[in-house]
């Protein structure tokens, strides 16, 4: 791995982004030798007067100090924008690389990540990155590399001044260093405590309507309290680690005036060294630890910074699905041969299920809790990929192919609906982007939408709020609806569709899919026997397994699980207060 291949994989850098920080490295080390400029000018110029040279030369040290002055300004132009300018545009673009990858990678992913932690991964993390790419990273590197030619300069004028000098360099690094572990430690609690802080603060602006209602909103204030007092005391001892190592170490930077001032004038009382190069060592050091101290502190914070970087990079290094963008098929017949899957590789949800969904047929998933209904409709989205055996589509296996070409022949309507804060049209909009209004609209009156939405203040163009909060839940429901109205697809899954439906709706809403589903793979997912007693196939899934299938009056005459459902319901229905 190349050096720029290692910086892009520490920091999140796209490649353009690793040049840029090579070239802020650069700029940086330029800058930081051009500042030594007037120090050599001074330098000449007390040598002169030492040795009564100044007359005639006062040009040359006015051009000299104009000059200085114009390098300065020109490299730490440069240098801000190497450094700063391409460091905001790289975090610009690490972001939308994050998003891309978001897109790419399995929905497995997500069940193991809060929304809030993949949200602090791509603003939090990504703003800290961005500070230590604009401010500790470049410098740490200039000053180092800076520091180390002037050292060896140094030795060229006298070995034992430079010694004098320089040994404090080594001894600081160590120092930091060596708390490396510490301060990564630092670092990860901090962020695990902010991040149950955070999942903490949403849980309580998500359930608030029903802290209220249980009158349980102080209990649960005082434990968030709690979360953000243990955020805010490790923050303070994270602090006070940090700074005992970075300002023992900046002590014993500081002893390195003492030592070359005391070697000095030893040297100098026996006449060892001038007065001339003494006054250079004093000049020198004064100049050259005040950059050393701040690359201390970078350094702390590029070591603490890791965590974010580790962060990031599990995202970015994530394996992500892909396949063909050709699909080859015939027919839209979804067929599960031996299938098995697990979503943490420990407890398996499907065993082997083998079925087929028929073109033209209404294909129900039924079973108790648990069993595998809605793993099997995410799992033939390719939602996830299979542990074991085959998903085709038409014949065609579907983890050869790329999950958003394949998402082109399914509309789902999810038991759990996603809304945007926009208006009714837009939402439905989602469907199919390049849907006309009119068509947007028919759709919307196929799902009854007509309904609710002539009643509101702006009509179809009134905004809905937050995932539909100004909405019923029916109502959100029936947009959802109205979007695989619009796509129109081959294929159409209905995972609860009609649950959150009252009785009259539900009829309605029935009437309409009967016609959107003519022709195409339909596959329902229901707990309500009636919601499918009209499909042409039903398949009953129990741990994991097909435990029955076919038609309804088949599986009605056995006495298995289906009989057994469609009996405990019709008891609970006549059950009452």
């Amino acid at each position: 791995m190349s050096w720029k291949e290692k910086l892009q994989h520490k920091y999140a850098l796209s490649e353009q982004g690793a040049n840029d920080m090579i070239k802020a490295f650069l700029t940086a080390t330029v800058s930081n030798i051009v500042l030594m400029f007037p120090v050599g000018l001074l330098y000449f110029l007390v040598e002169d007067y030492l040795n009564d040279n100044l007359s005639g030369r006062g040009v040359f040290y006015l051009v000299g100090s104009i000059l200085c002055l114009v390098l300065i300004a020109v490299t730490t132009y440069i240098q801000y924008n190497c450094t700063f300018l391409a460091t905001y545009v790289e975090s610009g673009v690490r972001r939308i690389t994050l998003a891309e990858k978001l897109r790419k990678i399995p929905l497995s992913f997500f069940g193991k990540k809060d929304l809030s932690d993949l949200t602090s991964t791509i603003m939090a993390d990504c703003a800290t990155i961005e500070t230590a790419s604009s401010h500790y990273i470049p410098e740490l590197f200039g000053a180092c590399v800076s520091t180390a030619m002037i050292a060896v300069s140094l030795f060229f004028f006298d070995w034992r001044m430079a010694l004098a000098a320089l040994w404090v360099l080594p001894v600081s690094f160590l120092i930091v260093l060596s708390a490396r572990k510490f301060l990564r430690y630092l670092s990860r609690k901090q962020m695990k405590l902010k991040m149950v802080c955070t999942d903490g603060i949403q849980e309580c602006l998500e359930t608030v309507r029903d802290l209220w209602a249980n009158d349980a909103q102080e209990n649960y204030m005082a434990g968030l309290e709690k979360k953000i007092k243990a955020v805010e005391k490790h923050a303070v001892a994270a602090e006070l680690g940090n700074a005992v190592f970075v300002s023992g170490a900046q002590m014993i930077l500081k002893l390195g005036i003492a030592t070359v001032a005391l070697v000095g004038g030893i040297l100098l009382s026996k006449g060892s060294i001038d007065l001339l190069t003494f006054f250079m060592f004093l000049l020198l050091v004064s100049r050259l630890y005040d950059p050393m101290q701040i690359s201390l502190q970078n350094l702390a914070a590029i070591i603490s910074v890791d965590v974010q970087c580790e962060r990031l990079d599990e995202i970015l290094s994530h394996s992500v699905q892909s396949g063909s963008t050709e699909m080859k098929y015939d027919g839209y017949d979804i067929a599960f041969s031996h299938v098995g899957f697990s979503y943490d590789s420990k407890e398996s949800v499907l065993k082997d299920v083998t079925f087929t969904a028929k073109q033209g047929e209404v294909t129900a998933l039924i079973g108790p809790s648990g069993g595998g209904k809605t793993t099997v409709s995410r799992l033939a989205s390719r939602f996830w990929d299979i542990d074991k055996g085959t998903i085709t589509v038409g014949g065609m296996d579907i983890s050869k192919i790329d999950p958003e070409t394949l998402m082109s022949l399914y509309s789902i309507v999810f038991q759990d609906v996603t809304l945007f804060n926009n208006t009714i049209m837009e939402n439905i909009r989602i469907g199919r982007s390049d849907a006309t209004d009119e068509e947007v609209i028919a759709a919307a009156k196929l799902a009854h939408c007509d309904e609710f939405a002539d009643k509101l203040p702006e009509g179809w163009h009134t905004m809905i709020g937050e995932n539909g909060s100004e909405l019923s839940g029916g109502e959100r429901q029936r947009i959802s609806i109205a979007r695989a109205f619009l796509k129109d697809a081959p294929i159409i899954f209905l995972d609860e569709a009609t649950a959150s439906l009252d009785v009259d709706n539900e009829t309605l809403i029935q009437e309409a899919l009967s016609r959107l589903i003519q022709d195409k793979t339909v596959m329902i997912i229901a707990h309500r026997m009636r919601t499918v007693s009209d499909a042409d196939k039903i398949v009953v899934l129990k741990d994991g397994v097909v435990a029955e299938e076919g038609a309804p009056e088949e599986l009605t005459a056995k006495d298995g699980v289906y009989r057994h459902m469609a009996k405990t319901q019709l008891q609970a229905a006549g059950w009452k207060l």
